[in-house]
């Protein structure tokens, strides 16, 4: 069995998506860890009172892309048995960006989800960005993580109509109803071994 951690930096709502579906047995993974970089992170008592192990590794006055903030994320994805050969690390709402060295460690077995319908506006503040653009959907999307920005190959996407009178908070409360159902669903499909990657595309069955 898959054993999964979840990295959160806030409220990790995405996070408990994904630990009720398998507390619903939706999912077939081990829930072995969740990390924040942040001490205060809501999310951390929300996966304590679900039963998940939570470790918090601090990454003040360090720089995102930094091996040596990311050596104490593997060490502790190590020590809860989260390893490059059997496990799935999942960013959930995680503000940092992972080191190249991090990310050729779990190659393949990162995956993330950004509120907008990638590769349009990566980045931060995407729901803003897509309204200031003039377009007519947004959604968000599950990819897997790759060197760059929000550039790995796609896994899941869903289309959220984006409606005149829209805010940045309007919109993201929709996109994020969509990131709740989309996330473990993709979760369930790298558990069950059925998502193919070939080059940038990703197959599933």
């Amino acid at each position: 069995m898959i054993n999964i951690a979840i990295l959160i930096s806030g409220r990790g709502s995405n996070m408990e998506a994904i630990l009720r579906a398998i507390k619903k047995k939706k999912i077939p993974v081990k829930p072995a860890v969740v990390i924040s970089n942040k001490p205060d992170a809501k999310g951390l008592k929300v996966a304590q009172k679900l039963g998940v192990n939570t470790v918090t590794v601090d990454s003040t006055g360090l720089k995102g892309g930094s091996w040596e903030y990311d050596q104490k994320i593997a060490t502790v994805l190590v020590e809860n048995n989260v390893t490059p050969k059997n496990g799935l690390v999942c960013l959930a709402g995680f503000m940092r960006i992972m080191s190249p060295e991090f990310i050729k460690l779990y190659k393949g077995r990162i995956i993330n989800i950004h509120p907008a319908i990638l590769p349009a506006f990566p980045g931060l503040h995407s729901q803003r960005q897509a309204i200031e653009y003039g377009v007519k959907y947004s959604g968000c999307t599950v990819h897997f993580v790759d060197e760059g920005v929000d550039t790995g190959p796609i896994i899941l996407q869903a289309i959220v109509k984006v409606k005149d009178g829209d805010t940045e908070e309007s919109l993201s409360k929709r996109i994020l109803k969509q990131e709740h159902r989309i996330y473990p669903k993709a979760v369930r499909l790298y558990a069950e071994g059925k998502i193919k990657t070939r080059g940038r595309k990703t197959i599933t069955s």
